[in-house]
Formats: structure tokens, C-alpha cells, sequence
């Protein structure tokens, strides 16, 4: 190689001067900022002597919480109570009800029993009235009757029953037909026939076929005609047993000494003769 060839140089080349110069700007920066830092830094701060605590918010956000949920408790504890009273309540309205109705049904069934046992016992004091009036008419015809004239002969016991035939006409034929077609039906209290009587029922219901209504009841029926003798009876003549007015019972008289009546429930509707059961008295409708 010639020594006067050219050799390149291994030095960097220098730095253009206008970076250098912002290098060297920004060094000198930064050291003057961090000198004034320093020297400021030591004059103002302050030796920490104690430590600052924060406020605390844990108690007393644990007391609302408490409180909150004892005040949920006790709502949740009086709905409970609340809801046992009123099924309590209702069961005791259901048992009060039931225990009326109960009450109710019993007084009904009382009620009924105190009428029909009232209802036995006016008929077995009628039947008794019954047995003791024919006892005491059956007393009285046995009995030997005296005369005037110093007869010691009884009368029969018919002697006073009117003599006359049951060949009546008219409306009075017709009454006693229908009664006579009824002897042998049963007696029941109440019973206006066909096939059950009581003893007004059927003396209306023989008045009634030709016509003529009559009260109901035997009272009634006692005074619904004129008074007659029981010597002067007639075919078709309402007979009663007790007081005109106050009769527990009425037949009707067929003639011929005999009477129809229903007579109670142990015979039924029949005919008899008046001796059988002496009438106290009698009126004439037609």
C-alpha cells in the first residue's frame, strides 16, 4: 500500500453542535430543578409524631343493622301472632256455628217430641173421658128404675131410645146412607175420609152429600141445629157426647135405636146401639 493512500478513521464523527447544545440544556435542566428541590425540601417538612386514624363507621353501621333486623323480626313474629289469632278466630266462629245448629236441630226434635208426646196424652185423656162416660151411662141403665106405682119390674135400657125405624126420605135418608157406608173405615185423628174418619170429620162429611156445611170441630157441631130430646130423635139428628158446646164427641143417628160414629182407633168407624154408649144430647140441622 502507498503511504500516501488514504486511511479511514475509526473516531466517531462529532456530534453536530445544535444537539450538543440540547443535551447540554436539558442536563443543566434537570440538575437545577433537582437542586432547588433539595434545598427547598429540607426547610418545610415536618417530623411525623403520632398517626392519624381515620373515623370509624363499623359500630354504628352494625347497630342500624342490629336494629333493622330485630325490627324485621318483630314484624315477621306480629304477623305470625296475627295469623294464629285469626285462625283461631275462625275456627272458633266454625265450632259456635256448628254448636248452634246443633242446638237448633236438638230444640227442634224437643219441640216435636213435647207435641206428639201432648198429642198421646190428649187422646188417652179423651179415650179415658170415653171409657169413664160409657162406664158410668152403662152404671146408670143396669140400675133398677121405680115407679109410681109400686112396680119392682125394671125397664129395659132402651126403654127411652126413640122407637123410630131408620126408613128415613130425603136429605135425612141420604145422610144416613152415607154414614152407614163408612162403617168399618179406620178412625185416625184429623181424618176427613175417604177411608179414615174422626168423628166430626165423618158427621161433616155426611152433611156435606146433600149439601149442607158444617163446622169441624164437635164442639161447634153440638150447637150447629136445635136442641131435641133424646126421646124425640129422628134419622139423621147429630148426637154429642159432653156439654152442648163443649162436646169431645159427635155421631149420627141412623134410627132404630143405633148410632154411626167414628169412635176411636182401637174400634174404628161402627154402628151401635145407643145403649152402647149413652150420648149426652142432640140437635137437629134439618
Amino acid at each position: 500500500m502507498s503511504h500516501t493512500a488514504h486511511i479511514p478513521s475509526h473516531r466517531k464523527p462529532r456530534q453536530r453542535a445544535s444537539k450538543s447544545a440540547l443535551r447540554a440544556g436539558v442536563a443543566g435542566g434537570v440538575l437545577s430543578t433537582i437542586a432547588v428541590a433539595g434545598a427547598a425540601g429540607p426547610a418545610q417538612a415536618e417530623p411525623v409524631t403520632q398517626t392519624i386514624e381515620m373515623p370509624t363507621i363499623t359500630s354504628g353501621l352494625s347497630t342500624a343493622v342490629a336494629a333493622s333486623a330485630q325490627a324485621t323480626q318483630q314484624v315477621a313474629l306480629d304477623l305470625e301472632t296475627q295469623a294464629r289469632e285469626d285462625a283461631a278466630a275462625e275456627s272458633a266462629a266454625k265450632k259456635a256455628k256448628k254448636a248452634k245448629a246443633e242446638a237448633v236441630r236438638k230444640a227442634e226434635a224437643e219441640k216435636k217430641a213435647e207435641a206428639a208426646a201432648k198429642a198421646r196424652a190428649e187422646a188417652e185423656a179423651k179415650e179415658r173421658a170415653e171409657r169413664a162416660s160409657r162406664t158410668a151411662e152403662r152404671t146408670t141403665l143396669s140400675s133398677p128404675s121405680s115407679s109410681s106405682s109400686g112396680n119392682s119390674a125394671s125397664a129395659p135400657a132402651s126403654s127411652s131410645a126413640p122407637s123410630s125405624s131408620s126408613n128415613a126420605t130425603g136429605s135425612a135418608a141420604a145422610i144416613v146412607a152415607f154414614a152407614k157406608a163408612q162403617v168399618g173405615d179406620a178412625y185416625i185423628g184429623g181424618g176427613t175420609g175417604p177411608n179414615a174418619w174422626d168423628c166430626s170429620g165423618l158427621v161433616q162429611a155426611a152433611y156435606r152429600s146433600v149439601g149442607i156445611d158444617l163446622p169441624r170441630v164437635s164442639q161447634s157441631q153440638s150447637t150447629a141445629g136445635t136442641q131435641v130430646s133424646l126421646d124425640n130423635l129422628q134419622p139423621g139428628d147429630i148426637l154429642y157426647w159432653g156439654g152442648a158446646g163443649s162436646a169431645y164427641h159427635v155421631a149420627i143417628y141412623v134410627g132404630g135405636g143405633e148410632f154411626v160414629g167414628a169412635q176411636n182407633s182401637s174400634t174404628g168407624t161402627v154402628q151401635r146401639s145407643m145403649d152402647y154408649d149413652r150420648p149426652s144430647g142432640a140437635v137437629r140441622v134439618l
